[in-house]
């Protein structure tokens, strides 16, 4: 197993300015406010394509041309959605996969528009284009309403000559009777109450449009992108490649075992006992003596296979369950290890041996990279989740970063819905926990 220990990764620098005070000036902040204010337009084309569209098709369903104008609504406010999807992960980095595609079962025009219009995803685009509307009015007047009465205020005290030199008054009328009586915020304390307020609305600012643009992500997350059946057909898929890629591993693993080890010795023992044959009747003492070491051969050949049996699946965790199969792997690592498990039963033997292998993996990496003087194996059950917790006290930095042997093996958990977090501070300890169905 690759060492998954070394030395911990730069932490980044931190600014001493208060996130509140750097909110309004943040890239972030004014990426979204642009998001806010191209959504209007691209909303009006979107819902505007949307709505003839869909009525033109409608009009013409008691023709057979209603059907492909439908269908070709449908394709367009796909293209639509992928020109959101780009918008949202330019300016709000939210990254949406797109969705499934138009498969048509055959090829031809009418298999293709059929499979448009029983494609989930093309119906949520147009859902897409007929929400997003109204939430972009709002979102875009009230963002663009707020936005700029924060900052003017705020920044009053450099514009208020404007209103004697342009507007024949003395600064913002907060009230008047209409026969030139009034209030205005013309003085240095008055400049400064709007000032004061105005700062109060930009250090808000920021947040609310960040509230604003999460509706924006909620929806293109949940119309504009793969349905979750899909998604989860997706992980499936992969799981199934992680699974085929270690199973193919394993045999190749096994077969190089077999053919360096055990394999290579019964070859030797069987040509010794060849000769041992011819021998046996010119120099019986000889032959003896070959006999004698063919003998211990079979003994080492017979360990080796053994070993490669319990490398495949232990013969104590099929008899005997995790708990004593655990203990026998303890006893085989380099440091002290202290085995607890509460289960009430065994789980599913698939589970069963994945946890075995994983304590085993993790075991490996104690012994070598860790530098650990002790370590601990916890096994047990919560509701339908078979936990399995492995501490030691060494000198942590254990990463699931790509290329380590903790990567792969959280690869292969997922692949059976499984989970591993790793929590190994510099200077230990180091705490890996794997979560795995129960699958009884």
């Amino acid at each position: 197993m690759d060492t998954a220990y070394g030395p911990p990764s730069p932490a980044p620098a931190t600014s001493r300015v208060p996130v509140a005070l750097r909110a309004p000036f943040a890239g972030r902040t004014w990426r979204e406010f642009l998001y806010l204010l191209l959504s209007l337009p691209v909303a009006c084309v979107m819902f505007s394509y949307a709505v003839a569209m869909v009525s033109i098709g409608a009009g013409l369903l008691i023709t057979f041309l209603g059907i492909p104008v439908l269908a070709g609504a449908l394709i367009g406010c796909r293209g639509f959605g992928n020109l959101e999807r780009i918008r949202a992960r330019a300016l709000l980095e939210l990254d949406v996969e797109h969705p499934e595609p138009v498969r048509p079962a055959k090829p031809g025009m009418m298999s293709w528009v059929c499979a448009v219009l029983k494609s989930g995803a093309s119906w949520r685009h147009l859902l897409y284009s007929i929400l997003h509307f109204p939430w972009a009015v709002f979102a875009f007047v009230f963002a663009v309403t707020f936005w700029t009465v924060a900052w003017s205020l705020f920044l009053y005290p450099l514009w208020q000559w404007t209103f004697p030199a342009y507007l024949d008054q003395p600064g913002i009328q907060l009230w008047g009777n209409g026969r030139g009586d009034g209030l205005y915020l013309d003085s240095p304390p008055g400049m400064a109450i709007a000032s004061g307020l105005g700062l109060l609305l930009v250090l808000a600012g920021p947040w609310l449009i960040r509230g604003l643009t999460h509706v924006d992500r909620v929806l293109v997350h949940g119309l504009l992108g793969p349905s979750l059946l899909a998604t989860r057909v997706s992980e499936l898929e992969t799981d199934r490649g992680v699974v085929v890629d270690t199973a193919a591993a394993d045999l190749r693993r096994i077969e190089r075992d077999l053919h360096d080890g055990a394999q290579a010795r019964l070859v030797s023992l069987a040509m010794d006992l060849g000769l041992a044959k011819e021998k046996l009747a010119r120099d019986p003492e000889a032959a003896a003596k070959m006999v004698d070491e063919a003998h211990g051969e079979v003994k080492i050949a017979l360990q080796e296979l053994r070993d490669l049996a319990r490398g495949i699946h232990p013969a104590i965790l099929t008899d005997r369950g995790l708990g004593p199969a655990l203990s026998a792997l303890a006893a085989r690592c380099t440091v002290p290890v202290k085995v607890s498990v509460d289960l009430d039963h065994r789980p599913a033997a698939a589970i069963e041996g994945i946890a075995y292998f994983t304590v085993s993996e993790l075991l490996q990496n104690v012994s070598k990279h860790a530098r650990a003087g002790s370590a601990s194996v916890d096994v047990w059950r919560v509701a339908d989740r078979l936990m399995v917790l492995v501490s030691d006290d060494g000198q942590g930095g254990a990463s699931t970063e790509t290329g380590s042997g903790l990567a792969g093996l959280a690869e292969r958990l997922s692949a059976v819905d499984g989970l591993l977090v790793v929590d190994s501070p510099p200077g230990g300890p180091t705490n890996v926990t794997a979560d795995l169905p129960w699958r009884a």
